[in-house]
């Protein structure tokens, strides 16, 4: 049984593509510095991850729960054919969300050939999510709450 969405997560499905932004932000700045590059990874797989979460929200209103890139893939590709040229690159991009933050007997080692093939998938997919659902980054204003001080 799953434990279906949180009630606190919004169901703005552009708050989830400006947190997906963000997370790619941040895979760019830690792909910087090759001791970083699986944190790099983790925050593509987190990008594409709310990305797509973005699009079903969009398409049918319920926020769907999981991290499993191609299940959410795949959940697109049944309301929009055209998600399944991504079905590959998001099943690729799911090894960095366990892999990336836990040690492990196999190190994941990740080159700089590697981590810019990941950066580039992240890129692609979020750049195609974000024309399917007419998003734009720079223009989007964050609903406020609580300043920091």
């Amino acid at each position: 049984m799953g434990r279906g969405s949180h009630s606190t997560d919004s169901k703005r499905y552009y708050d989830w593509l400006f947190y997906a932004y963000q997370d790619h932000m941040a895979a760019l700045v830690l792909s910087e510095d090759n001791r970083l590059y699986s944190m790099a990874a983790f925050h593509c797989q987190q990008c594409i991850e709310k990305a797509l979460k973005s699009y079903l929200l969009f398409k049918n209103r319920k926020l769907l729960d999981g991290h499993n890139l191609t299940w959410l893939c795949k959940q697109a590709a049944m309301m929009d054919n055209s998600f399944a040229k991504w079905l590959e690159k998001s099943t690729a991009l799911n090894r960095y969300y366990i892999e990336t933050r836990y040690p492990a007997d196999i190190l994941l080692e990740i080159d700089k050939g590697e981590i810019d093939d990941i950066l580039d998938a992240a890129s692609e997919m979020l750049d195609f999510i974000c024309e399917q659902i007419k998003f734009d980054f720079n223009s989007y204003h964050k609903r406020g709450g609580k300043k920091n001080r």
